[in-house]
């Protein structure tokens, strides 16, 4: 389908800035001592909850649950402390492009649709590679999720996030003038600092501090009992395990250390196996476990233990698309803080970034060589709602380790395709506003004119088709996949898998929307509030 978009080039040339080890003190906090490399872990060992994935959900399910249980968290990852690029906002870009090797915290995938992508592999999961942007989800979330919310707990468990890890950002020149731009292009009102999804232009909160370090769901296990939990990392689960094949139980998990040693964590009597491995990681497990379509799993030679149809259908993924200019002013470095939320079906953010260029005798920018030139690339782009175009994940191997083979199908549905339109054309108000005005360079000849990175808007923004094209041609992701084992599908509205005991999905594989603007809020409550829901069922 599409290429990779040229507005975000630069990702490529972000990889290759060597920021320096720095003097910020990231060492693995002292209340992560319950946390151990996989290899001194028993071969042997029980527990009432074993958590697969520690990631956005997994790390604050893991915490609540150990308030009354033994836990285990299994992460294939490591510990994200102490590496400056992963923990700084400078260096978010850098590790999302990062050399792909077993120890990169994000293993990179590209889908059948030519577009490239990211899955967290770090204790913390996405949290702890993301842009930092904190927004509530939106009231449709709610009504279209298929869960019976209860909304009190709802509002408790973001509570309970937000008084560790997020914090009201400080708008510099960037994100000031997409705010002010936003308002003149009329996206208001303005509804100014806002973790609750609000229509108009908000500040939302970020999971960065005052002083720039990244805080993700790691952070999370600060609130968990030392005594009741114990956090594996490097280590990788292999498959689920099952007991009573007439009445098919999950009894625990099988897991591989760094030195390819295998482990198993066993259930006590009433316990449960919790995947919270993520869109692609849970979908991929189940299948490897003997748990998705007969004879798909047939076919692989994977023993069935339960029929389930739709283990891996209903995966989609909110495609982005936008513009990125080089401004004729200095810029700070800044991930997204605003948000512009419209009512045709699209969001509208803003990120720039200081990257070295030098230009050639034709003026083109090109990779610097050993004099840098610093430029900021000024980037607008929209995510739409939804999405409602569906694909698909299967598998590539019966190796875990491999990612699965995953198709989102983006703007299949028209609707999407429309909704991309109405998005892209509010970027064209935005940049007409006064505000971008002075972003402009003066042309050698002729009118002020912004200077682009990759591809500019299409001329004729009245032309459907031209806008259409413009969207598939340019078409990226957000990093906000989700689906593959659905509420109403997979799992039941307590998030258990149909025709199975002791076996619950807890992620965003399970959501049939995304969230609002950005579903790191949500994923947080939902480790939470899943957790808590848990505990209350269990005590009476």
């Amino acid at each position: 389908m599409a290429k990779p978009a040229p507005f975000l080039a630069f990702l490529v040339i972000a990889a290759l800035i060597s920021l320096p080890a720095g003097s910020l003190s990231q060492q693995s906090p002292s209340y992560l001592g319950f946390a151990v490399n996989a290899t001194e872990m028993p071969p042997r060992d029980y527990y009432d909850y074993i958590i697969v994935g520690g990631g956005t959900a997994g790390c604050p399910l893991a915490a609540t649950l150990s308030e009354k249980y033994k836990v285990l968290l299994l992460e294939r990852g490591g510990i994200p402390y102490g590496k400056h690029n992963l923990m700084t906002q400078e260096g978010f870009l850098a590790t999302l492009v990062e050399i792909d090797s077993h120890d990169s915290p994000a293993q990179a995938f590209t889908s059948e649709d030519g577009v490239p992508n990211a899955r967290g592999r770090v204790l913390g999961g996405s949290s702890a590679i993301n842009a930092g942007f904190y927004s509530r989800a939106d009231q449709e979330f709610y009504w279209k999720s298929g869960i019976d919310w209860d909304r009190k707990l709802v509002n408790q468990s973001y509570e309970w996030v937000e008084r560790a890890i997020v914090f009201k950002p400080d708008l510099k020149n960037w994100q000031s003038a997409v705010k002010d731009g936003f308002l003149e292009a009329g996206i208001g009102p303005f509804n100014g600092f806002s973790l609750d999804h609000l229509v108009g232009t908000k500040i939302g909160g970020s999971t960065f501090d005052t002083t720039g370090r990244r805080h993700s769901a790691a952070d999370l296990l600060s609130y968990a009992k030392p005594h009741n939990i114990r956090v594996a990392v490097h280590a990788t689960v292999e498959r689920i395990l099952v007991a009573n094949p007439s009445k098919p139980s999950a009894v625990g998990v099988l897991y591989c250390d760094q030195s390819g040693h295998f482990h198993h964590a066993l259930l006590h009597t009433n316990g449960e196996v919790l995947l919270s491995a993520g869109a692609i990681g849970s979908p991929q497990l189940l299948l490897l476990s003997g748990i998705g379509p007969r004879s798909y799993l047939s076919s692989w030679g994977i023993p069935v233990v339960r029929h389930h149809p739709y283990v891996g259908q209903f995966l989609y993924d909110n495609p982005r698309n936008g513009i990125s200019i080089v401004p004729s002013m200095p810029l700070e470095h800044s991930l997204i803080q605003v948000v512009g939320i419209t009512n045709t079906g699209a969001y509208l953010e803003a990120a720039s970034n200081v990257i070295p260029f030098s230009t050639s005798g034709h003026g083109a920018f090109v990779r610097s060589s050993s004099l840098p030139v610093y430029f900021t690339v000024a980037t607008l782009m929209e995510k739409i709602v939804g999405p409602l175009s569906v694909g698909s994940l299967r598998l590539a191997s019966t190796d875990v380790r491999v990612n699965p083979i995953v198709r989102f199908n983006y703007f299949r549905n028209p609707v999407d395709l429309k909704r991309c339109v109405n998005g892209t054309r509010k970027i064209h108000e935005v940049l007409k506003s006064r505000t971008m005005d002075r972003l402009k360079y003066q042309q050698w000849y002729g009118p002020r004119d912004f200077r682009y990175v990759g591809a500019s808007l299409p001329s004729d923004l009245s032309n459907d088709h031209l806008m259409g094209e413009f969207c598939r041609r340019t078409v990226t992701t957000i990093w906000h996949y989700h689906g593959g084992c659905l509420v109403g599908k997979v799992v039941d509205r307590n998030f258990r898998v149909f025709g199975m005991d002791s076996l619950r999905v807890v992620d965003g594989s399970t959501f049939t929307m995304s969230p609002g603007t950005n579903p790191q809020a949500t994923l947080l409550m939902l480790g939470r509030y899943v957790g808590l829901k848990i505990l209350r069922d269990r005590n009476g």
